[in-house]
């Protein structure tokens, strides 16, 4: 939970490769062609190869599609392609049997593998349950027998919403139930002798995805024989910068974790897209501590570092969060620039002036760009604007700016490390930042300062590089511990780092440790040049930490340009389901399964709805997943057949086999009857 140490599974061969023990994180991706149709499943596969994806997963729903992974197989290999292909079960048995002669992996879905799937929420008896058990016992031991026999090994992958009934009626569409049809699965293989398997937890909510994976390896850790490997991944994640930040949040809250040997990011776009996201998820975990493993191939070796240990005077043993069930930390309310902050309020988004205040222009410029003053309140913008404040100069600087601003002023912000400076701050802005530099001293002028009402709200910033992870948090404690003794209440605490995930837990822990409520800003910067890796990594990190329940506000400072910086934001919180700024779009990548244009479909609903805050639309491929992952969209625009679509409302169908050219339309429509549209001139 404090530092990272990477689980060690058992090795899994996957062909030419292994993965699990020590091996790199593989990265993967699915073929979204017919797998009937051989040239362009081979080409497809070959554009995967050639941008360098590792493991390549097809679909197979029925045996004619199973027979012809041989042609595939034959001609990937006649081209000197020998990257490992996965077949992709779900309800054909028959097809599993056939599929499984042609691949080094066959991955199969415990929810609909010899399960029925009606949703019909029945009830089942003790007797009834266990005689379902039997009979799926009955149709899954020829597989596993059939894969030991060739040598292929198993992911057993559970999808949220698309459970079994019999799974649904004991435990709920919920983490429980998806890690238990895991486990069955599981037993039956262990019970005949099989290891060569693998685990996946996907879902389309994030946070259920985290906990479901943190579940798993509790219960499968205590219970099989094994430590499995895991394969990660966040399903129908969507499409441009909310596909790539949904899914690095989610992988990267459980390769913090030390958790996953294997990722897939799933976009609505050309599958080759997928594979440098992958990479850029990975590449920090691949890289940590990199040695040569016993094959000669790079693995990854477990070594902490002595300074992330923790000091002689550890902080209490109190856990900062629930890592199975989502609870927002408890934080005190202040009122920061007309905003509620803590308490029950959403997290609010600041941002940093880049330009100098030496530069009038510049600096108004930009803070007008940051803020959006003719925008609504509660539109993508930033509600709050920090300067830098480092000289007497500066202040006289940021007196001629707020009057510029006119009323955005109060929204403006500043932040220095100069006692004297943070002094005068404190009464000319709404918040002012001290930044507390490693290894100074401040504490008795600091607290002189705050031992009177000022206008300001004052945050303090512990800038993290050298010392361990528990040294920010037993300092800003030690400092929030004498504050509330002063009865000052207008307080806030950060810390900027690069890796702030373990540095804000161990803050939490002190703090819960003290019963401490102050707010908390989440910041976390990156001085990556490359945009792709600045917004994994600020997704990963700030991500997690409002995953788990921890933030009442971000605060990102990366290279970003001043728009992308500030949807990034948002798109965190939306991610983290703790702040709905737009319309939510859960959909799934595209398959052999999809017989309509997914991709364009994608485009032509989010050109008509992204103006309906907070409505969530789920856009699915077919019906294996559709009705179940998109549990709780409002509406679902899903796959019925060869350029055909149906409409639900929830699970429910409420129009089937549309034709696909009347079909957004008709979701249109069916927003208007059930009173969720606006137009888009009223739309906030």
């Amino acid at each position: 939970m404090y530092q990272y140490r990477r689980r060690l599974t058992r090795e899994v061969v996957f062909g030419t490769l292994s993965l699990g023990g020590y091996q790199p994180i593989r990265v993967e991706s699915m073929t979204n062609t017919h797998t009937f149709d051989t040239a362009a499943t081979v080409a497809q596969c070959r554009r995967l190869y050639e941008a360098g994806c590792e493991i390549i997963r097809l679909t197979v729903p029925s045996e004619r599609d199973a027979e012809n992974l041989r042609s595939i197989r034959e001609q990937l290999r006649r081209d000197k392609i020998e990257t490992p292909l996965v077949a992709d079960i779900h309800f054909s048995a028959r097809a599993a049997l056939k599929a499984v002669e042609f691949v080094e992996n066959i991955r199969i879905n415990p929810g609909n593998y010899a399960n029925s799937q009606k949703f019909s929420n029945n009830d089942y008896s003790d007797e009834e349950y266990q005689k379902e058990i039997e009979h799926v016992r009955l149709e899954f031991a020829p597989l596993v027998d059939k894969a030991r026999e060739y040598g292929v090994s198993m992911r057993i992958g559970t999808n949220h919403g698309s459970l079994s009934d019999r799974i649904v009626s004991r435990y709920g569409n919920s983490p429980e139930g998806m890690v238990e049809a895991a486990i069955e699965f599981a037993r039956i293989c262990e019970e005949m002798g099989y290891h060569d398997i693998l685990f996946s937890m996907k879902s389309s909510n994030v946070r259920v995805m985290i906990q479901a994976y943190r579940l798993l390896v509790q219960q499968a850790d205590a219970e099989l024989r094994y430590a499995y490997p895991l394969h990660l991944g966040v399903t129908e994640a969507g499409d441009g910068d909310e596909g790539r930040v949904k899914s690095a949040m989610g992988i990267g809250a459980l390769l913090e974790d030390g958790l996953g040997d294997t990722i897939r990011v799933s976009l609505t776009e050309d599958p080759v897209n997928e594979v440098p996201v992958g990479f850029a998820i990975v590449k920090k975990y691949n890289d940590f501590h990199l040695v040569k493993g016993d094959r000669g191939s790079v693995a990854l070796k477990h070594v902490v570092e002595s300074r992330n240990r923790l000091s002689s005077h550890a902080l209490p043993s109190v856990t900062p969060f629930n890592p199975f069930c989502y609870q927002r930390r408890v934080a005190s309310q202040i009122s920061l620039a007309g905003f509620a902050v803590g308490g029950d309020g959403v997290p609010r988004v600041e941002t940093e002036v880049q330009a100098s205040l030496a530069d009038s222009d510049a600096v108004f410029a930009e803070a007008v760009q940051r803020l959006a003053p003719g925008k609504p309140e509660d539109a993508i913008r930033s509600e709050v604007v920090s300067v830098r404040v480092d000289s007497e100069s500066d202040l006289d600087r940021l007196d001629e700016l707020l009057v510029k601003l006119g009323e955005a002023c109060r929204s403006v912000v500043a932040s220095t490390s100069d006692l004297a400076l943070f002094s005068r701050l404190l009464d000319k802005v709404s918040k002012v930042r001290f930044d507390i530099i490693e290894g100074e001293r401040f504490e008795h002028e600091m607290l002189q300062l705050l031992d009177k009402d000022r206008l300001a709200v004052a945050e303090f910033c512990f800038l993290h590089k050298e010392t361990g992870n528990s040294i920010p948090a037993e300092i800003l404690l030690h400092l929030a511990e004498k504050l509330r003794k002063q009865g000052v209440q207008r307080l806030l605490f950060s810390v900027l780092s690069d890796n702030v995930v373990f540095v804000y837990r161990r803050l939490v822990q002190a703090f819960n440790s003290k019963s401490i409520n102050y707010p908390l800003i989440v910041r976390f910067s990156s001085d990556a040049a490359d945009r792709l890796e600045s917004v994994i990594d600020s997704s990963v990190q700030a991500g997690t930490l409002f995953c788990d329940g921890i933030g009442d506000m971000v605060a990102l400072h990366t290279t970003l340009a001043v728009e992308d910086e500030v949807n990034l934001a948002f798109n965190i919180l939306q991610g983290a389901r703790i702040r709905m700024s737009k319309t939510e779009f859960i959909s799934c990548p595209g398959c052999g399964r999809t017989y309509f244009e997914l991709e364009k479909a994608v485009a032509a609903i989010k050109q008509r709805t992204s103006h309906l805050k907070g409505l969530k639309i789920g856009i699915m491929g077919c019906i294996v997943n559709g009705p179940g992952e998109m549990a709780d969209a409002d509406f679902g625009y899903v796959g019925a057949g060869k350029n055909r679509i149906s409409l639900y409302v929830g699970r429910e169908c409420v129009a089937e086999n549309i034709a696909e050219e009347e079909a957004v339309d008709q979701l249109v429509a069916l927003i208007k009857e059930r009173g969720k549209w606006v137009d888009p001139v009223d739309a906030i």
